[in-house]
């Protein structure tokens, strides 16, 4: 999936830009209109990521220009928060979404895949790990049918966790999709963070195991045998 972001931060772009690489994603980074126009100009790209204050021109006027020429390509905009005249002015240009700064990635990552399956026309699809689903659009969990109540940061773990049933994750990706980019806090701190889902998915026929010297993983019992 090709990603173009646009945004003059270098501190967060280069943030953002590992990170959606490690998830699967190919971004590219604008850190200007001018930019972002040349490489609109000459890409094809599933998803736009837009900063709304660039330094050489608004990202509304830059949105406008897309929409303008033809360009249906979702827009996913970032606001500062409470920011209700930008998202008003960008529903009324062509934005698809926002998200409000400062965001979980795995929020912006969960929004950008809803925004591309809409766009294609597909359903959301629904991941499953024995009796544990992670409904993707609605972004909610269920064990054996019921709701699992999550802190946003065990439901961010669960669902890298989930996306990748069966395989290792490293400890130090599972921080970063975690953990906002400007945490103080130190990479063993997501151990406690599993252990709170362990508890919660304890009884179950689904446990997370560690798998020595490459991470941890979410496996089913019924898998195993």
């Amino acid at each position: 999936m090709r990603v173009l972001l646009v945004e003059d931060e270098q501190e967060m772009a280069a943030w953002l830009e590992r990170a959606l690489a490690q998830s699967g994603f190919v971004p590219h980074h604008a850190p200007d209109a001018r930019s972002a126009e040349h490489l609109l100009s000459r890409n094809d790209y599933d998803a736009v990521i837009m900063d709304l204050r660039l330094p050489d021109k608004h990202g509304l006027v830059l949105l406008r220009e897309m929409r303008s020429r033809g360009d249906v390509t979702p827009v996913l905009i970032l606001t500062a928060q409470g920011a209700l005249q930008d998202r008003v002015r960008g529903l009324n240009l062509g934005a698809d979404d926002f998200l409000s700064k400062p965001f979980a990635l795995e929020e912006l990552e969960a929004r950008l895949a809803a925004l591309v399956r809409r766009s294609r026309g597909h359903q959301s699809p629904r991941l499953v790990c024995g009796s544990l689903e992670y409904d993707d659009e609605s972004r909610l969990f269920t064990l054996g049918g019921d709701l699992l109540h999550l802190t946003p940061r065990e439901h961010a773990a669960l669902a890298v966790l989930i996306g990748r049933s069966g395989m290792p994750v490293e400890k130090s990706h599972l921080f970063n999709r975690v953990f906002d980019h400007d945490s103080e806090a130190n990479v063993d701190a997501i151990e406690v963070v599993l252990h709170r889902l362990r508890k919660k998915l304890a009884g179950s026929d689904v446990h997370i195991v560690t798998v020595r010297g490459m991470g941890y993983m979410l496996e089913s019992v019924t898998e195993e045998t």
